[in-house]
């Protein structure tokens, strides 16, 4: 099982580190300008309202980061429905945002923690990586797929992801010396082979 799931874990870092690598960079950029706002805001215009600072913090690095991804991660599979692409990508991001401040809430709330370090870690790195993990798939399957679904390089990705198999055929020889197919052991014979 360990061994399968290793396996599959080494197909997905193949198929996708060079939109991992792009995705990155965009990432750390946007964690400098989340960052640098919610350390404004928590000392500043929000003090004493950390979630509201998160909020705002991650809304400005999200319009960032929609542009950023947009024309170049994944420039090859933008949609031409710009809306629905917004639409989607501002609610995955919502989800993500809910991730981040949800771990600030934690961290305030459930963990007593009220100094501005500790709410920074659980925000902008414990949060932040969860956030991040969450919509780097959200962006791949469901907000820029325009192409990456006709695209035949593509065509596989979510069986790899989700363990489906398709369908193997394999050879065997003909008493002739012909090769003909033979059902794999993972498919079920045919009517009449």
């Amino acid at each position: 099982m360990l061994s399968n799931l290793w396996q599959r874990l080494m197909a997905l870092v193949r198929m996708l580190w060079r939109e991992v690598a792009k995705f990155g960079t965009v990432g750390a950029a946007a964690f400098v300008i989340d960052s640098a706002v919610f350390i404004w805001m928590l000392n500043g215009p929000l003090e004493g309202s950390p979630v509201k600072a998160k909020i705002v913090a991650g809304v400005v690095a999200t319009i960032f980061s929609w542009v950023a991804n947009r024309f170049w991660t994944f420039r090859h599979r933008r949609q031409n429905n710009v809306v629905r692409e917004l639409v989607l990508f501002l609610v995955m991001n919502a989800i993500g945002l809910g991730i981040q401040a949800g771990c600030v809430f934690i961290a305030q709330y459930w963990m007593g923690l009220t100094d501005s370090t500790s709410l920074f870690i659980a925000g902008n790195v414990i949060g932040l990586f969860f956030g991040t993990v969450f919509r780097f798939f959200a962006y791949r399957f469901w907000v820029f797929t325009e192409e990456m679904d006709a695209d035949p390089a593509f065509a596989h990705d979510r069986e790899l992801l989700t363990g489906q198999l398709p369908v193997v055929r394999e050879r065997r020889a003909d008493p002739v010396g012909q090769d003909a197919e033979a059902p794999s052991a993972r498919t079920p014979a045919e009517p009449g082979r």
